[in-house]
C-alpha cells in the first residue's frame, strides 16, 4: 500500500497526515476487501484552491470539503474484479498496486468543520479521508440508500480505528 500526500498550504497539522491516512486507508481496504496493494494520492489545499478544482471539475463555483478522482470505473461498489480485464490501465507498472485514484482535501473546511462539529481536526480529515476512499472504492450517495450505506461504513470504519465524534479539539 502506497500513499502519497502533498500539502501546498501553509497550515500546520499537530498529527502525521501521511500516517493518518495509511491508518485509514488500510482499514477502508480490508473492510471492502480489496485484494490488491493500492496506491491513492492526497492533495492538501485550502478553500481557494479546492474551489477552483471543484469549477473545473464540477463546474461548482464554491469551495467543498473533499473531491475524490476515481481511477476505476466500478460497475458496483467494491467490485474489484472490473480491474482484470484492464489490467495495464490501472495498475502501477512498477509496484504493481492498483491505482484507485486522488483526493482533494481542504484544510480550510477541514478546521471549520471540525469546529462546527465540536471534534478535533483529526477526526474531521479522518472522516473526509474515509468518506473519499469510498468514492474510490465506488460508492456514492446521490440516492437516500446509497446515502445510507456510505454513512453506516463511514461510522463502522471510524468507530473501529477508535477515532469518533468524542475525539474534541
Amino acid at each position: 500500500m502506497t500513499s502519497y500526500v502533498e500539502n501546498e498550504t501553509d497550515i500546520e497539522f499537530e498529527f502525521d497526515i501521511k500516517q493518518l491516512l495509511d491508518t485509514v486507508m488500510e482499514q477502508v481496504l480490508d473492510m471492502e476487501k480489496c485484494p490488491y496493494e493500492a496506491q491513492v494520492n492526497l492533495l492538501i489545499t485550502d478553500n481557494q484552491g479546492i474551489h477552483e478544482f471543484n469549477m473545473q471539475y464540477r463546474q461548482v463555483d464554491a469551495p467543498t470539503d473533499v473531491l475524490s478522482f476515481p481511477m476505476i470505473p466500478f460497475q458496483k461498489e467494491a467490485g474489484f474484479s472490473v480491474v482484470e480485464e484492464g489490467e495495464a490501465d490501472y495498475f502501477d507498472p512498477e509496484s504493481g498496486e492498483l491505482l484507485l485514484g486522488d483526493i482533494i482535501i481542504s484544510a480550510e473546511k477541514a478546521f471549520e468543520q471540525a469546529e462546527q462539529y465540536g471534534h478535533s481536526a483529526k477526526r474531521e480529515l479522518a472522516f473526509l479521508m474515509v468518506h473519499s476512499l469510498l468514492h474510490l472504492c465506488g460508492y456514492d450517495h446521490m440516492v437516500e440508500k446509497e446515502a445510507g450505506i456510505m454513512e453506516e461504513k463511514q461510522e463502522r470504519i471510524l468507530s473501529f480505528l477508535g477515532i469518533t465524534r468524542g475525539d474534541i479539539l
